[in-house]
């Protein structure tokens, strides 16, 4: 079991660090494209460029060279010989984030994606909603383009916006909220690749082969990528968002953590806004002001409150823990041997488990965490009553027992016989 996990989180690092370099790729590609789109100036009239058919250039300095990239309103009079194509950066990442789904929530469900208080689902059931929103979001989402409303960029956007919020929505009334922020941007992600390729791609080999077969292009396939290649570009900063945000569980653990993803991504839309009509030449800081000013509110809005004094009864119940804790080690009776001998004095080894837990984890995790500089459970991971113990049992076999990664730095002085204690508890069924 040990190598099993040590094997795992080896794969989790790995396939994640492709993940990242791969959308590196891919977003600096498209960040790169649409700068270049908004950014190249017309030629003269009646210049050599506008005769061969440009219909914008620029020049920059980079590395120590000139560029000179050109824009041709269709196409060039003649196929390059050697034509660079921009698809596998997308399609790699979204391969490798689609496999990180699978070993962080898929193959381990029961801990990462199932919230007993939020929906008591099985495994499969949480699996299913986790991909079937991969496949709705990007069907209702083409639907939407390739209908009337598609026209229509500004009603098309305010549209998708409410769809992604009320998807965000009824995931966080089905799976736990770090699994629920995932398929959100798992999502969005689903609707870029799903862009490149069945219209951006696709759009492209149709202008390439009306060039080879000797006909004039048809103008109408590259407005249509050019569409979905701005989509893309403002569903950029949500994405990169959610990526990160397991790392914060004050946003995904809150009651409504889906108006505050809904607040953030409209907040990442009007700063990349602002840079899209900044490359125009068009400076409307309005916009960036705009969304310093939700991401103000939601950090105002969410912000702990000062945690009231334990209730006498409480604190009884921590100190009983504590001191059958401190029973079960006592120095010179104690030991390994003393720990057995306390847990079947116990009956059911869960008894001492929830003792052990709630004297070295209760600080940080949970609802309202006592330890310095944790403003809210790590990685919303709350243990402070026994049915939240034995729902994160697998989390913290693996992290306290198998890894030994909790608590962090051993801050809370956890001893190898209470570490024994919790993995027989948990080998025994973790009952």
């Amino acid at each position: 079991m040990e190598l099993l996990a040590y094997g795992v989180d080896w794969l989790n690092l790995l396939v994640r660090w492709l993940h990242l370099i791969t959308g590196i790729a891919w977003i600096g590609a498209s960040f790169y494209f649409v700068w270049l789109d908004n950014s190249i100036r017309p030629p003269k009239p009646g210049s050599d460029l506008a005769k061969k058919g440009v219909s914008g250039e620029l020049w920059a300095v980079h590395g120590g060279g000139f560029y000179n990239p050109q824009k041709y309103l269709v196409s060039p009079a003649e196929l390059p010989a050697d034509l660079h194509w921009f698809k596998w950066e997308a399609y790699a990442t979204w391969l490798s984030g689609f496999a990180l789904l699978f070993i962080v929530y898929y193959f381990n469900a029961s801990a990462m994606m199932i919230d007993k208080s939020v929906a008591d689902l099985s495994q499969w059931q949480a699996i299913g909603v986790g991909l079937g929103t991969l496949l709705l979001g990007w069907t209702v989402y083409d639907l939407l383009c390739r209908s009337p409303l598609g026209q229509k960029d500004g009603l098309l956007g305010m549209v998708m916006f409410v769809f992604i919020v009320a998807t965000a929505f009824v995931l966080t009334k089905l799976l736990s909220g770090r699994a629920a922020y995932i398929h959100v941007g798992a999502m969005i992600g689903t609707m870029m690749v799903g862009n490149v390729l069945m219209l951006i791609i696709p759009g492209q080999r149709k202008l390439v082969e009306a060039m080879e077969q000797g006909k004039s292009p048809d103008p109408i396939h590259g407005k249509k990528a050019k569409q979905r290649s701005v989509h893309n570009n403002y569903f950029t900063l949500p994405v990169l968002l959610i990526m990160i945000s397991n790392h914060y569980a004050m946003t995904y653990s809150h009651s409504y953590s889906w108006l505050l993803l809904g607040a953030i991504i409209a907040a990442g839309v009007l700063i990349r806004h602002f840079f899209n009509l900044r490359h125009h030449g068009r400076t409307a800081w309005g916009f960036p002001a705009a969304g310093v000013a939700i991401l103000l509110a939601v950090a105002v809005a969410i912000a702990p409150r000062p945690v009231a004094k334990a209730a006498p009864m409480a604190q009884a119940v921590i100190a009983g823990g504590a001191a059958a804790i401190g029973a079960g080690h006592a120095g010179c009776n104690g030991g390994a041997d003393a720990a057995a001998t306390a847990g079947a004095a116990h009956g059911a080894d869960f008894n001492r488990v929830q003792a052990i837990v709630t004297q070295r984890c209760v600080s940080c995790h949970a609802a309202q965490t006592t330890q310095p500089g944790f403003a809210t459970a790590p990685a919303g991971v709350m243990l402070h009553t026994a049915e939240l113990i034995r729902q994160n049992a697998a989390k913290i076999n693996q992290q306290a027992v198998v890894l030994k990664s909790m608590p962090i730095g051993n801050m809370t002085n956890i001893t190898p016989e209470e570490r024994a204690e919790i993995g027989a508890w948990f080998a025994a069924g973790a009952n």
